[in-house]
């Protein structure tokens, strides 16, 4: 999404198709048997993200973004098929919640990581995203067991930090 801001029409081509299939899966996880209205929200979706990346905060995560543009064109497809007196079948999980999807989060994740020291993204990927203890981590990447600990700690900080200084 940066690169696609800065002009980069590849960036902005390549980031179009990598979220088609998120949105996909997130339209049919909502609804059933209407998948030419799946693919219609997609577009509408994509169609959304190209029109209004303007308005996207390089500072903020890209997930919770995206699906908020699907979560109203979605309140807006419930609305015309209400007009239209039609019957919408909702699946079981249609919360209004975004959950995200997990390819994109873990694009956020990797991308927030990529603003630590490479020591503090390592120490806080291992311990905090794949759960390994200290002592694991420090054996994996040959630190001592403190270190490790510190490195997490450190980075863990620096995000607070970022975060809470990026809150409007």
């Amino acid at each position: 999404m940066q690169r696609s801001l800065r002009g980069d029409a590849r960036a902005h081509e390549a980031m179009l198709k990598l979220l088609a299939p998120i949105l996909r899966s997130y339209f049919r996880s909502r609804i059933r048997g209407y998948e030419h209205d799946v693919e219609d929200l997609v577009q509408e979706s994509l169609i959304a993200i190209h029109t209004r990346r303007a308005t996207f905060d390089v500072s903020r995560p890209l997930a919770p973004w995206v699906f908020a543009i699907a979560k109203y064109k979605f309140v807006d497809f419930l609305r015309r098929r209400k007009q239209a007196g039609s019957h919408v079948e909702l699946t079981e999980e249609c919360g209004w919640e975004d959950r995200g999807d997990e390819a994109l989060v873990k694009l956020d994740i990797e991308r927030v990581l990529a603003t630590l020291p490479d020591k503090q993204a390592l120490a806080i990927r291992s311990m905090q995203i794949e759960g390994e203890t200290a002592a694991a981590t420090a054996a994996r990447f040959g630190w001592s067991e403190s270190d490790a600990k510190v490195s997490a700690h450190r980075g863990i900080k620096a995000l607070r930090t970022r975060f809470a200084e990026s809150r409007p």
